[in-house]
């Protein structure tokens, strides 16, 4: 009885887990999306102009973003 309740916990946890994965995923890959095409509607963020660095960070997050979704989708969680 005790690890049928231990083993629904585990479930649980994974379920969870995976669920704030895809989230925090999403809104990594929406801000990466966000930084790469921003300066094409003129936006300026902090009151300065775009440059390069923006489009590598808008990069990296877009990368980590479809990582994050991609642990989700496995559930991997030991």
């Amino acid at each position: 009885m005790i690890e049928e309740f231990q083993e629904k916990q585990k479930k649980q946890g994974s379920q969870m887990r995976s669920i704030m994965d895809y989230t925090m995923g999403f809104v990594f890959f929406c801000f990466g999306v966000f930084f790469i095409i921003y300066r094409q509607f003129g936006i300026r963020i902090a009151g300065r102009d775009p440059s390069a660095l923006d489009y590598v960070i808008g990069v990296v997050f877009v990368i980590y973003g479809g990582w994050r979704m991609y642990r989700g989708y496995k559930k991997n969680y030991n």
